[in-house]
């Protein structure tokens, strides 16, 4: 496979065509309209699912495609478009499935569309190459004028080795700073046997902050002044995060600017962190917030960032990260942090402060292999089953197609 830039020719054409005449720059969350939030001691409301998708395969993430309709990502190395009036897979948006290992805890994992990217069509994906040993990606595809990537544009940011096809991490998203945001897994196996949560020299088992650079550069990235061990000697400067096991799925509230995210535990708990800059998460010195049975009997906790929420797994295995709710369908859901567990298929909702978790709710027992939250343009949530559907969150009321 040839990997090569796009000439700066092609991405000006590109720009005509994705702009559209006379826009200035892309309809963003930060220009859609917001809900009023009535506080966090506010109740949490009922809620349904209603679907809006069928027919994909192994889908794990969906989006919004700055347009108004969706993008649907399929373990294989697909991406569809979806139009919820229609409910069926669309246009292929992207089809890298021949560079794609897939299959348990591999494949193309994540999606997220550059904030410029109605001007220059530049997205970012995160998956496992198809190649020689295991190894992720992290690369830009640069859109076509025919409304699908141009596969011959991959220019690859990130590559680095994975010791065992679990814990692959997945996640990209760009944050209100503009800096691309990418979760990966502590290598696999049991207990990370290497200590590589705890370890500043690997990117694994970490959520890192880089900053993409214009295709004209020499360099794919660049690391923002502001991330927390540049200084520091041997760590990877890339890193915003670490004590990570498999951040499978992560959101920032584009309100707070907080970093909320679903870490998958091991043998004993599920847990939501808060996300800060240089913040330690614990593993493999804490598995949610207790010390990591067999592994750390009597640990030293000084140091370590606990969840704001971990259960045990009689609730669930599998923790799927999701978002706060800022769109305005369901006024009462506002700042509600919705999630769910993948092997239970329980999907819950809590209200945070900055400092405690104030509500928290079962608000579905849903029966869904939950892969993955999303959320289109306007700030609706969605909800991702593994086994091909794709749902709306709704209010109760309007239980049609639920």
């Amino acid at each position: 496979m040839t990997v090569r830039k796009v000439s700066l020719r092609v991405v000006a054409l590109l720009a005509l065509v994705w702009s559209g005449a006379g826009a200035a720059q892309d309809a963003t969350r930060s220009s859609a309209p917001r809900c009023t939030d009535p506080g966090f001691d506010a109740a949490i409301p009922d809620i349904v699912l209603q679907r809006v998708g069928r027919g994909f395969e192994d889908p794990v993430f969906v989006t919004g495609d700055r347009r108004g309709g969706l993008l649907v990502v399929e373990q294989s190395g697909l991406v569809r478009r979806l139009d919820p009036e229609q409910g069926v897979p669309g246009d292929v948006f992207l089809d890298i499935r021949d560079r794609v290992i897939a299959g348990g805890e591999r494949g193309l994992l994540g999606l997220a569309l550059h904030p410029r990217f109605l001007r220059d069509g530049r997205l970012y994906v995160n998956y496992t190459h198809r190649g020689d040993g295991l190894t992720t990606r992290v690369s830009e595809f640069v859109m076509t004028a025919a409304g699908s990537a141009n596969l011959d544009s991959e220019r690859v940011l990130l590559s680095f080795s994975q010791p065992y096809g679990n814990h692959n991490g997945g996640m990209v998203l760009f944050g209100p700073d503009g800096d691309l945001y990418v979760g990966t897994g502590d290598g696999g196996a049991g207990n990370d046997p290497r200590n590589n949560g705890q370890r500043l020299d690997t990117l694994l088992g970490k959520i890192l902050r880089i900053r993409v650079s214009d295709p004209s550069a020499d360099e794919p990235y660049e690391v923002p002044p502001g991330n927390p061990f540049i200084e520091r000697s041997k760590a990877r400067p890339e890193i915003y995060a670490y004590g990570l096991r498999n951040p499978w799925r992560f959101s920032i509230d584009w309100v707070t600017g907080r970093l909320y995210a679903g870490d998958v535990g091991q043998n004993a708990r599920e847990e939501i962190d808060v996300v800060r800059k240089g913040g330690n998460y614990g593993w493999r010195i804490m598995e949610g917030t207790i010390c990591t049975p067999g592994v750390e009997p009597d640990c030293e906790r000084s140091g370590l960032e606990p969840p704001i929420l971990d259960y045990d797994h009689t609730q669930g295995y599998s923790v799927t990260g999701g978002y706060v709710y800022r769109g305005t369908s369901i006024p009462a859901l506002c700042g509600v942090y919705l999630y769910a567990d993948f092997g239970s298929g329980r999907l819950w909702g809590l209200r945070y402060d900055g400092e405690r978790v104030t509500r928290q709710r079962l608000l579905e027992n849903t029966g869904l292999r939950i892969a993955s939250f999303g959320e289109d343009d306007a700030g609706e949530l969605y909800v991702v089953d593994y086994r091909g559907r794709i749902y709306r969150i709704a209010p109760k009321a309007q239980s049609s197609g639920s």
